[in-house]
């Protein structure tokens, strides 16, 4: 057993001082003692560290790399994926294990103490199945490992190309299962995760209703465990459009209609909703999946936010593309969404909480729920994700409360206060550090001067 003191600490009542946090040998709180006395190496703030609740960590190693247009005079989405299949074309499990060190170990430095990580790379080049069906799924679960970050494993079904149950091409075909061979490689990746550290989950992801059709829909809700559900659901107006004509309903519509929604589940994107479906889901229990930082990249449309908070909807936040890992800069680039689209300040702020504090709140406890982790508030009984900052700097000055969060999240250097980050208490940043940064860095490297500098 050990303690965290902190002069401040963020818990389930509110803002709390000279915080002690006990934390037992299996990684959960034990203790929570305000107005505690120093003995040992003080923080000046802790919060709850969130779960980055939608990752494909293989596509950090593309950061940087589709930011040029071809003779096409529109870049869109569809030809970001155009590229992004050509690139799964190089990728070795050897490189996607080396990639995902990198991506988790970044994802701890930024804040994050767990990943969701929607995982459809599954075989070799052409889909030519690898001897052990949870090949890939291993290369993940021994990065999570390696890190030290908490994982819940979502392998996903993808068998078609489309709405019209066309059949994968290209860099697709590395993604593809029909629902017997798929059942197989979750088992595989069940197995695996049972040898994993006790706060590793795994949960379940048809990919998307363009990529699964109705009927292998139904069977993976009904028959792949009882943990978390994820889908990709109305990102992008093409998508839409797809869906609608071929199910006779939008995205949204189509499932809050055909599936019993519930607390179970995680939407990722939902970038393109009309009204009711904004307050069908907001009503449903369900976790709205957002990535800003990635939805602005690609693309997708303006989430929205206003309206599902008002409506008391649950959403979480993930790095998705991993073009960017930044856990405040994604709560900054969701409130000035709404900002922009809305023409007002102050967007996502309550009477009672602040913008910063209304995001940091909703994003702890939705990721929490989202990945299945039992996390996401300073409380006896969960898990010891917790995040160390300094506020005595020139960009926190030493503010304390709400007005602490908003200037982490808004004064743009709050990556630069961290200082410590705990996993269901595994230690694994200190002093703004990875404990394996320079070992994981190197490995990265040499990755990519495999790879090349272009796509």
């Amino acid at each position: 057993m050990h303690a965290i003191y902190a002069k401040q600490a963020l818990t389930p009542k509110g803002w709390a001082s000279d915080v002690e946090i006990k934390v037992g040998p299996d990684g959960q709180i034990t203790n929570v003692t305000e107005n505690s006395p120093v003995r040992g190496q003080v923080r000046d703030l802790v919060l709850p560290a969130p779960v980055n609740l939608h990752s494909h960590a293989f596509q950090r190693a593309m950061a940087g790399l589709t930011e040029t247009r071809s003779t096409d005079p529109r870049d869109t989405f569809w030809s970001w994926r155009k590229l992004m299949y050509q690139f799964l074309d190089r990728l070795t499990p050897e490189q996607v294990e080396a990639i995902a060190n990198l991506v988790f170990m970044e994802m701890l430095e930024a804040g994050y103490a767990g990943v969701t990580e929607f995982h459809y790379l599954h075989h070799s080049v052409g889909g030519a199945v690898y001897s052990d069906l949870g090949e890939m799924s291993g290369r993940i679960i021994s990065a999570a490992k390696r890190t030290g970050i908490g994982l819940t494993l979502l392998p996903a079904l993808y068998t078609y190309g489309g709405c019209n149950r066309r059949p994968l091409e290209g860099g697709q075909q590395r993604f593809g299962n029909d629902l017997t061979q798929f059942s197989n490689l979750y088992d595989a990746a069940r197995a695996q995760i049972a040898d994993a550290p006790d706060d590793f989950e795994i949960g379940v992801a048809p990919h998307s209703l363009r990529a699964v059709s109705a009927e292998d829909f139904a069977s993976v809700v009904e028959s792949f465990g009882n943990g978390p559900i994820h889908m990709h659901l109305a990102e992008q107006v093409a998508e839409v459009d797809e869906v609608q004509a071929a199910l006779g309903a939008r995205p949204v519509e189509w499932l809050l209609d055909n599936a019993q929604v519930d607390s179970r589940w995680c939407l990722i994107h939902t970038t393109q909703m009309t009204d009711a479906e904004t307050a069908g889901l907001a009503q449903s229990g369900a976790v709205s999946g957002l990535c800003p930082i990635t939805e602005s990249s690609l693309g997708d449309g303006v989430f929205n936010g206003v309206e599902y908070s008002a409506q008391s909807g649950r959403y979480g936040i993930g790095s998705d593309s991993n073009v960017h890992i930044a856990l405040f800069d994604e709560l900054a680039t969701l409130e000035y969404s709404q900002r922009l689209r809305d023409r007002c300040r102050a967007a996502l702020a309550t009477p009672e909480r602040s913008t910063g504090r209304a995001l940091f709140d909703a994003v702890a406890t939705g990721g929490a729920q989202a990945s299945g982790r039992d996390s996401g508030r300073i409380e006896v009984g969960r898990q010891a994700d917790l995040i160390g900052l300094s506020t005595d700097n020139e960009w926190i000055c030493g503010r304390t409360g709400d007005a602490c969060l908003d200037s982490l999240i808004f004064g743009g250097r709050g990556r630069e206060c961290i200082t410590d980050v705990w996993s269901a208490g595994r230690h694994v940043v200190k002093s703004g550090r990875h404990v394996k940064r320079d070992a994981i860095v190197e490995e990265f490297r040499k990755v990519i001067t495999e790879l090349g500098q272009h796509i």
